[in-house]
């Protein structure tokens, strides 16, 4: 997912003279190709990250889009302040890059376990939580972003993810991107709804035999702005399991479960939706491991 962000970023900044990237000291091998073609808009920020978000709002209300660049919660939980404060009240153009989301530095301890993630995003009233499933989702939702400038946090896996589309897929905030169809029957009674690095994990959970009238979807693009429509998405099937490498609590099922019963749906016509979170177990927080192994700890993995 790295390369398909960076790839794409340079492809867009020669587009967009408006486009910057500031890292906070990190992201070597991965950001020259954007530092040596635009060098007048990069900047290394250095180990502070705080700094590099007020700097970026004050680029972003110069006119500039600008994404900043760490890993993990290094630039989302280390700068909230600046985020609630700076980027999100005034609305701006600042896209929060976080590599590395749910344990994907599983290796490195907790400091490095971005699992609460999406409860700070998502509790953020104008911000845009973009979290692509692979490599051309990335594609899809930079090109969206810098189609429609706003607050917005990208959460990218680490590197070597498979693609699971064929082509760059059509998104947009709140839409369900199909993925894989049901292996059998002639319709889906249920879906498996995945956001972020989990669309692999959902299409291993399709493969199971209690699954296998489940499609597979992605919703890389949500937020507080799209939990609305969503009801009446979920009352299509008989059977919704929501799979994301976050914990339950504050995570994208939660977010899901609220747009359920808030929603409002035509009772008489619509079907009686059973909706299923599957989210990382609270144990991983205080395990070092690989993010396979603490995935399977966690219970996201089918046994």
């Amino acid at each position: 997912m790295r390369n398909a962000f960076i790839e794409e970023l340079v492809a867009l900044a020669a587009q967009h003279p408006h486009i910057a990237l500031v890292v906070g000291d990190l992201g070597y091998s991965v950001v020259e190709p954007f530092a040596d073609r635009f060098p007048d808009r990069f900047i290394n920020a250095g180990v502070a990250e705080q700094n590099m978000t007020g700097l970026a709002a004050g680029m972003a209300s110069e006119g500039y889009h600008v994404f900043t660049y760490s890993i993990a919660n290094f630039p989302s939980f280390r700068c909230a302040e600046q985020i609630r404060n700076d980027v999100d009240y005034h609305q701006l153009p600042v896209t929060v890059v976080a590599v590395g989301g749910g344990l994907a530095y599983g290796a490195l301890g907790y400091s490095h376990h971005a699992v609460q993630d999406y409860a700070l995003m998502r509790s953020l009233p104008n911000m845009l939580i973009a979290s692509p499933g692979d490599p051309l989702e990335v594609r899809a939702c930079l090109r969206y972003l810098v189609a429609h400038p706003q607050p917005s946090y990208l959460r990218l896996g680490k590197a070597g993810e498979p693609s699971f589309h064929a082509t760059v897929p059509d998104v947009a905030p709140g839409r369900w991107v199909p993925v894989r169809p049901p292996r059998a029957g002639a319709g889906p009674a249920g879906a498996l709804l995945s956001t972020g690095a989990t669309l692999g994990v959902a299409i291993d959970w399709q493969a199971q035999p209690e699954y296998a009238d489940h499609g597979v979807y992605s919703m890389p693009l949500w937020s507080m702005a799209s939990k609305a429509e969503q009801a009446q998405t979920l009352a299509r099937f008989s059977d919704v399991r929501t799979l994301e490498d976050h914990l339950l609590d504050g995570g994208f099922g939660s977010w899901l479960l609220e747009a359920q019963a808030h929603g409002h749906v035509d009772a008489a016509h619509a079907p009686t939706t059973r909706l299923r979170p599957l989210a990382l177990d609270p144990r991983v927080c205080g395990t070092v491991g690989s993010q396979a192994t603490l995935n399977r700890l966690g219970g996201l993995l089918p046994q």
